[in-house]
C-alpha cells in the first residue's frame, strides 16, 4: 500500500503566505527617514518633523520630546514641524532621529520598522508585528 503525503507543503506554504497582511510580506527596504532642517534666526527648523513621525508609525509627541532632550535644548511644535532654540547642526540632528528609530522603531531580532510600543507593567516594551518578537526597550543609548 502506498503511502502519499497528508499534506502538500508548496498549497500550506501558499495558503500561509496568503493569510498574512500584505504591508509585512512587502519586501521593500526600510529607508531611513531624513530630516529637512534650515535655521531663521538663531532657531533650527525640522520642516519634516510630523512626517517623519508618520513614516516610523509613532506619536509626533514622543519623537519631539526624545529629540529635545538628546539635543539638549528647548523648542516647540508648530504644526508640521519643530523648532529648535540655538543652531543646532544638520548631522547631529539627524544623527539623533537614526538613533530614536534603532532605539524605538526597528526590531532587534528581524530588523523591520513594523513595530508597536507596547506598556508592559511599567516597562516600555518594542513588539514586533512581523516576527512577533517582544523587547523591552532599553534606558540609556550610549553617546557615540
Amino acid at each position: 500500500m502506498q503511502h502519499s503525503p497528508k499534506y502538500d507543503y508548496q498549497k500550506l506554504l501558499t495558503r500561509a503566505l496568503d493569510a498574512l497582511p500584505k504591508d509585512i510580506v512587502v519586501k521593500d527596504r526600510f529607508q531611513m527617514p531624513k530630516g529637512i532642517i534650515f535655521y531663521e534666526g538663531n532657531t533650527t527648523i525640522l520642516k519634516n518633523i510630523a512626517e517623519i513621525a508618520d513614516i516610523v508609525n509613532r506619536d509626533v509627541e514622543h519623537l519631539f520630546k526624545y529629540l529635545l532632550k538628546e539635543l539638549g535644548t528647548a523648542g516647540e511644535i508648530d504644526g508640521e514641524r519643530a523648532v529648535f532654540q540655538g543652531k543646532i547642526p544638520e548631522n547631529r540632528v539627524q544623527e539623533r532621529i537614526e538613533r530614536y528609530v534603532n532605539r524605538f522603531v526597528l526590531c532587534r531580532e528581524c530588523g523591520r520598522p513594523d513595530t508597536k510600543l507596547i506598556k508592559k507593567n511599567r516597562t516600555l516594551m518594542l513588539k514586533c508585528e512581523a516576527c512577533g518578537a517582544i523587547h523591552p526597550v532599553t534606558g540609556k543609548i550610549r553617546k557615540g
